[in-house]
């Protein structure tokens, strides 16, 4: 195998994922967005996306803040320095892939 496609065994798992890479590459573009709109964008289903969301807050790659806007529930998202970085390895990875 070459040395490039060997590169993709160094692929960042968690981010891999379609799923939570539509999540962090939203997140990148944003300062933070609330969960309504990461449901509207990614098309997945609550409970999908609220596992996605947990994942990537254990690998520390997203800041979750739960509030309240008045009587309804508010769920902040932010990309932390962390989720950043993995998603800036993981493009370089992917890259030089190709």
């Amino acid at each position: 195998m070459s040395a490039k496609i060997q590169r993709i065994a160094e692929v960042d798992r968690i981010i891999h994922e379609p799923a939570r890479l539509m999540v962090v590459a939203l997140l990148a573009a944003v300062k933070e967005a609330d969960f309504q709109y990461l449901h509207q964008a990614t098309r997945l289903t609550k409970g999908n996306l609220s596992v996605h969301l947990s994942k990537l807050e254990e690998a520390g790659y997203i800041a979750i803040e739960k509030s309240f806007r008045g009587k309804y529930p508010l769920t902040i998202c932010r990309l932390t320095e962390h989720g950043r970085g993995a998603l800036d390895n993981y493009r370089k990875i992917i890259k030089g892939a190709l």
